[in-house]
């Protein structure tokens, strides 16, 4: 066999060291540097090139991250240090006690610090590495034996083959958390269903059943990333004193850290920080199960040690369960102000997240088919935050005999018209128009009512249930024909009451024109697009006579909104209502002409994540709509600023990664009176 000529090595090498570099870039740092077209000429000329001469090929060589050859079964490995389990906690006596059985157990007078960092609900892994190349992943196992997994594990982008930086120890162990990103997992499961696949149950199992896969082809697909938490041991003069300088050192060598990881000083700020977490625990982009708490000082580690195969030096915080099962009862059909029939989980009472549910949206009927669900079912249910409550699951082992189909209802439950499907659409609905058909008509008076429409003070849910079924109003104009007879004789409404509800209808046909496009309640239009048809066709006629092709021009609309408006436009009783709207006395100012081009924030991009206190995210969003700024649902290296309130999770993460210009709430507020909005209402 020919030599390998000296150029052809080079190049090999400095197109691993390129992938290597590209790969830290885009699955750590989340800020690629090059097109993903110009990676995978990259690869794609280290793979000829190692398939010509094999003796190029080496095991940390990015090529090797596509999947090898299939095992008959998983070696077995014998961890040097045990992965321990921890204790567990659930409340701030808790931690007090055993950060005083901490301090107890150490010399009198010593200072403690404490490291706090999310509990990834993932998969521990334990990572060898031997003159900075991956030589050998673990599994956990009992603690003692695990399995080797390492022809999987270099299929993930997120763990380094070979280490970058310099000054690492010739061997060393690395543990972290292997796991699946939210966002990843909806997308692969979009993608198995239209393949006709099985989708992954949950993020946990699918990381899981991913890793242990004798065909690492199979775990190259599937979307999984790291963090690293901690140090397992070393060999070598790396004699690091604490945990921080254990991950900044891992950081600073190409592991992902999670950026959430915090030193504080007492169980006070132990307690704030795991209240903290929790009120971001739905905006991470992650499951975490709860928080884990180190003594932060390794020697005091050590002094510390462990008692049955417990470490007393950590402890983990568990947050309330956020997976529960119980018993499916009953599926119910509701209806929207669109006409969308939604079918609703009604469950067995159980404890999950926090609260006690009843209920768990199912989507539409393609959901309950991917489930492959039945009334009486045994199921899994998911809550994360204050998301609604779902089904994640069927568990078929528990499936009573009496359990039975779910079918979609021929007619609407609310009015009794026939259901349809349009081709193309996976929701329902119901055939008969919102003045026809109750449910629709509550719903879309709802709307019209809500704040971001004609923000009418005092007309509440249950006074538009009973207006509904009094057949006192049938569409909004019917609204601002109420008498005060008639508001005074419902439920729980006196004459004062009925007073104030008419102040309040009138006051209210004062609005503005995106106000007003937004109430009518047409499908596909948000308040943004709301805005940007009153700006370009400025007069309602203009926009009752817009062709689609007009609408097309519009910013934000595209082919299938062009459809909902022009379709709304040409319906006889939509235009009858509109006109009873004007006869009533609605009215708006005129629209000035605007060119979106000179307002103030065009062409920028923002984001806004966490809690906004003073404004509502639906406020804000408004507001930077008219100065003319597009506001987006995820950052990238497009956006240009990002608001930040509390709880401001993965979003403020990549921001921070990309280096872009982040503002607090006041800080927003002033760019918005800066440009002459007024937020003080």
């Amino acid at each position: 066999m020919a030599k390998v000529s000296q150029d052809i090595t080079r190049e090999a090498q400095f197109l691993r060291d390129s992938l290597n570099h590209h790969n830290h870039r885009y699955h750590v740092l989340d800020d690629p540097e090059i097109a993903d077209a110009e990676y995978d000429a990259l690869f794609d000329r280290l793979r000829s090139l190692e398939q010509a001469h094999p003796e190029l090929l080496s095991d940390d060589s990015p090529t090797q991250r596509v999947g090898a050859s299939a095992l008959s079964e998983f070696s077995k490995v014998t961890h040097v240090l045990p992965m321990l389990s921890l204790d567990k906690s659930t409340s701030a006596q808790d931690i007090n006690d055993w950060v005083k059985r901490c301090a107890g157990r150490l010399p009198a007078g010593a200072q403690v610090t404490y490291t706090c960092e999310p509990k990834i609900d993932g998969v521990a892994i334990a990572l060898t590495y031997e003159d900075g190349v991956l030589v050998q992943a673990a599994t956990r196992g009992d603690g003692q034996i695990g399995e080797n997994i390492l022809a999987n594990v270099r299929t993930i982008g997120a763990i380094p083959l070979t280490l970058i930086g310099q000054n690492f120890p010739k061997k060393f162990e690395v543990r972290g958390e292997i796991y699946i990103s939210l966002e990843d997992f909806d997308a692969f499961n979009v993608r198995a269903l239209e393949k006709g696949a099985k989708p992954l149950i949950n993020p946990r199992n699918g990381a899981a059943g991913s890793l242990r896969q004798l065909d690492s082809k199979v775990t190259a697909s599937r979307p999984l990333t790291m963090f690293c938490y901690s140090l397992g041991w070393t060999e070598g003069d790396w004699a690091p004193v604490s945990q921080m300088e254990v991950l900044t050192a891992l950081e600073g060598w190409g592991f992902r850290i999670n950026p959430l990881v915090e030193v504080v000083a007492d169980s006070e700020g132990c307690m704030a920080y795991i209240d903290n977490l929790l009120q971001q625990r739905s905006s991470l982009g992650y499951e975490i199960d709860g928080v884990v708490v180190k003594v932060n000082s390794l020697e005091q580690q050590n002094l510390l040690g462990a008692v049955t195969r417990k470490p007393r030096w950590a402890i983990a915080y568990k947050y309330p369960a956020e997976e529960a099962t119980t018993q499916l009862l009953n599926v119910e059909f509701q209806v929207g102000r669109t006409g969308a029939i939604t079918p609703v989980a009604r469950l067995a009472p159980v404890f999950v997240g926090g609260v006690t549910v009843t209920n768990a949206t199912l989507h539409n009927m393609d959901e309950i088919s991917r489930l492959g669900l039945h009334v009486g079912d045994r199921v899994m249910i998911r809550r994360a935050g204050d998301v609604i409550p779902q089904v994640a699951s069927v568990i078929l082992s528990q499936r009573p005999g009496d359990a039975y189909a779910i079918e979609l209802p021929t007619q609407c439950p609310s009015c009794g018209s026939p259901i349809h499907r349009p081709d193309g659409e996976v929701v329902a609905r119901c055939s008969a128009s919102r003045n026809y058909c109750p449910a629709q008509r509550k719903e879309s008076l709802r709307h019209f009512a809500s704040r971001l429409a004609f923000d009418i003070d005092g007309l509440g849910d249950k006074i538009i249930e009973q207006l509904v079924v009094e057949d006192l109003v049938k569409d909004p104009a019917d609204l601002f024909q109420l008498e005060a007879e008639q508001i005074s004789g419902l439920e729980r409404m006196g004459q004062k009451s009925a007073e104030n509800l008419l102040n309040a209808l009138e006051k209210a046909k004062q609005t503005t024109f995106p106000r007003f496009i937004y109430s009518l309640g047409i499908r596909e239009v948000g308040e943004a697009t709301a805005l940007s048809l009153a700006q370009y066709f400025q007069t309602l006629q203009g926009l009752r006579e817009a062709t689609k092709e007009s609408l097309e021009c519009v910013d934000d609309v595209g082919p299938v909104v062009a459809d909902s408006l022009f379709e709304y436009f040409q319906g006889e009783e939509n235009l009858a209502v509109i006109a009873r709207l004007e006869a009533c006395g609605v009215q708006w100012p005129s629209m000035p002409a605007v060119d979106v081009q000179t307002l103030p924030l065009a062409g920028e991009v923002w984001v806004l994540t966490g809690t906004l206190e003073l404004l509502s995210r639906n406020e804000a969003k408004a507001h930077l709509v008219t100065l003319g700024a597009k506001v987006a649902g995820s950052v990238s290296a497009k956006t240009t600023k990002v608001v930040a309130g509390p709880g401001a999770g993965s979003k403020l993460e990549k921001a921070q990664q990309l280096e872009l210009v982040i503002l607090e709430e006041s800080e927003l507020i002033s760019v918005l009176k800066e440009h002459g909005v007024d937020v003080s209402g």
